[in-house]
């Protein structure tokens, strides 16, 4: 489905308004036409021109329309003058534009919903993708320019294309009604300016197709600029560090110099629209005026007649314009579109079979047989030929130098990635037969950088889960070793952490992931590095915490101290994607092998 069609898709949801929005514009458009031949009478009046009609026609039809007016106004003329025949004249054209206007109210009325309602679609479908996509693609991605499709290119939806959907429905409505008023009064005349409006329907149109490519330029270089704003707010401890405050102003200066140049070019083309459409519709004016002068010269048609043709056409070039600039909006904003719907689309790699099966408790064992898998855009395996099994209850520790696999491997078993080879099998099934939810719910995961969420304490420890009570969530953070410290802040458990935390100590912080995890209650726990960017003090705590948290759990801890990890059922020692080695901690240093050599290295 290209972009336009998937964008034009959304106003499925707000059929009755759309409906009541084409209605009053045509209604709109109706009053404004009629408005036009209703000076005829005026202007017969003013310059003494309206012809006296002494007997009515013999019945009404839309040809002696005109009989019939003509009748109505010379009976007022005879019986009160030509000033009481005056004021019924201004008073219809007063009327036809008064009921103009009200639709045309009415029209923006039943819109407004529409365009914000959309808006807010498309927002909360870019949310829940992004949610629903796998890792892999933010790792392909960068994060600034992501958060300036969600924010800035939705925002430009908005304002180029839906804020002029009126307009691509109402003008040429009121344009083929001033058209064929002009053709029903003069053909010849009409004919006689089409050739301009084909050129300038031609101009229109080359210009659109270069703006919608220099719009596309001008989104991805502001997503750049977001991008680096985001990075220098979140570096920017290293900046200032390392002094390089001087060197990052220039990087943005140059980049930001860029999307002005650009940004410039966009918006000479945009406005280059109105103008163009102007001079064109005045030229036009011309043409129409030389030609119409020798038209009322061969009596072929009135004066009145002939300036309620010039004003036939000059309602033409107002909604001519509208149209122009909507058309250019339109072109600005589809790039915007297309780069919203490159998230839309992308693909989400991670899938749910459609008989996924249910699975609620963990009653054996997890078997990872054979598996491999490598990074998108890397030309080497992060996992090969990995052959394991956790049974209930043990605890697997996963040690070895950094960039061995031992996170990618834990990463696979919540399926945040799936195997390019091999297969997970839990209970005997493959992991990727059970619905992607339950697997989940079965696992709790401790972070070596603890994620939080600007909110309170309450609501991180219970976070992703409804119905909590206050005292499961105490309960929980009394076993985290968190209740002490929470209690000193100065709401409690009410207490707003900040951004990520930083309210907190990284202690702290990392107790109330536990306590998070110890509500959860999962059989299943992956601890990646949960003690490592600690102090002393802080690792002895949540080690405490965590010692507590594993009992009768079946546990995955990667871990590089490997004090912490002494104690567990099996220790497998990884290297280049591969399993080495792996035994209780007593049996592999009696092999003297590669852990005897890390314990002797941490040891000295």
């Amino acid at each position: 489905m290209s972009p336009f069609l998937r964008l034009i898709s959304h106003l499925k949801n707000y059929k009755p308004l759309l409906v009541g929005n084409l209605v009053c514009n045509l209604l709109m458009v109706v009053f404004s036409v009629v408005s036009i031949p209703a000076i005829i009478p005026f202007l017969n009046i003013l310059l003494d021109q309206q012809p006296m009609v002494t007997s009515a026609p013999d019945s009404f039809t839309m040809g002696n329309f005109k009989e019939h007016v003509n009748y109505f106004l010379s009976q007022i003329i005879a019986e009160n003058g030509k000033r009481t025949a005056l004021a019924y004249a201004l008073g219809l054209v007063l009327v036809l534009y008064f009921l103009k206007n009200i639709f045309r109210y009415l029209s923006q009325f039943f819109l407004s919903p529409v365009r914000n309602g959309v808006v807010r679609d498309i927002r909360q479908g870019l949310y829940n993708k992004m949610l629903a996509l796998p890792l892999a693609y933010f790792s392909e991605e960068r994060k600034g320019d992501l958060l300036a499709r969600m924010s800035v290119d939705v925002q430009e939806v908005e304002a180029s294309i839906l804020n002029v959907l009126e307009s691509i429905i109402r003008e040429p409505l009121m344009i083929i009604g001033a058209f064929g008023f002009m053709v029903y009064v003069s053909p010849s005349m009409t004919l006689a300016v089409l050739g301009l409006l084909a050129f300038t329907g031609f101009v229109i149109g080359r210009i659109g197709k270069v703006l919608k490519r220099q719009s596309r330029e001008v989104q991805e270089r502001l997503g750049t600029l977001i991008s680096m704003m985001e990075e220098g707010i979140g570096g920017l401890r290293i900046i200032k560090g390392f002094n390089a405050e001087a060197f990052r102003s220039a990087h943005f200066r140059k980049e930001n110099n860029e999307y002005r140049r650009l940004l410039v070019r966009l918006l000479w083309r945009r406005d280059l629209s109105s103008p163009l459409t102007e001079f064109l519709g005045v030229a036009t004016v011309a043409v129409l005026i030389w030609y119409g002068y020798s038209e009322v010269e061969k009596g072929l048609l009135t004066v009145p007649t002939f300036f309620a043709l010039l004003l036939a056409f000059f309602s033409m070039i107002e909604p001519a314009k509208k149209f122009a600039n909507a058309f250019y909006n339109v072109q600005k904003g589809m790039a915007a579109m297309e780069r919203i719907d490159a998230i839309e689309a992308a693909d989400l790699r991670v899938l749910e079979k459609p008989d996924a099966r249910r699975i609620q408790v963990f009653k054996d064992k997890i078997e990872l047989c054979n598996v491999g898998f490598a990074y998108a855009n890397s030309n080497r395996a992060a996992l090969e030929d990995i052959n394991l099994t956790i049974s209930k209850g043990k605890i697997v520790a996963l040690v070895g130098p950094s960039g061995a696999g031992k996170s990618t491997l834990a990463d696979l078993l919540p399926r945040f990635y799936d195997t390019i080879s091999g297969e997970i099998l839990l209970d005997g099934l493959d992991i990727q037969d059970y619905r992607i939810h339950d697997l989940r719910s079965l696992m709790g995961i401790v972070t070596q950088e603890p994620v939080l969420f600007n909110d309170t304490i309450f609501n991180n420890i219970a976070f992703g889960m409804t119905g909590v009570t206050a005292e499961a969530v105490e309960q929980a953070a009394r076993i985290a070793h968190a209740h002490d410290f929470i209690l000193e802040t100065p709401e409690g458990y009410q207490t707003n952490i900040g951004d990520r935390g930083v309210k907190l100590s990284g202690g702290q912080r990392q107790r109330l992931t536990i306590a998070r995890a110890v509500l959860a209650n999962p059989p299943i726990l992956i601890l990646d590095e949960a003690t490592s960017a600690l102090d002393s003090e802080s690792e002895r705590l949540v080690q405490d915490a965590l010692d507590v948290l594993m009992k009768n759990r079946t546990s995955i801890v990667i871990a590089h101290r490997l004090s912490t990890v002494q104690h567990a059922d099996e220790i497998v020692v990884m290297r280049d994607g591969k399993i080495i080695e792996q035994g209780t901690h007593e049996a592999l240093i009696q092999q003297g092998g590669e852990y005897g050599k890390l314990v002797e290295l941490q040891s000295f």
